[in-house]
């Protein structure tokens, strides 16, 4: 249903560049933005959070680390 095709959108997104609830709202339409990333951490993507703070508000912001071959965890 929608949800995949939001789920893909956002990891297609992800690729790039990181996204925000607002990126995912006005880009995609997608209202629910951490069950999005919340199915692709559970699918195997490794999603850090990090929150920003921008006028007295809040945000999470999500970015996609990549990991490359040969990296030490």
């Amino acid at each position: 249903g929608r949800d995949m095709s939001h789920t893909m959108q956002v990891l297609n997104h992800l690729e790039n560049k990181p996204i925000t609830a607002m990126d995912a709202l006005n880009d995609y339409g997608c209202f629910r933005l951490a069950a999005r990333i919340n199915e692709l951490r559970m699918s195997g993507h490794n999603i850090k959070t990090e929150i920003k703070n921008q006028d007295g508000k809040r945000y999470a912001m999500y970015h996609l680390l990549k990991n490359t071959k040969g990296e030490v965890k």
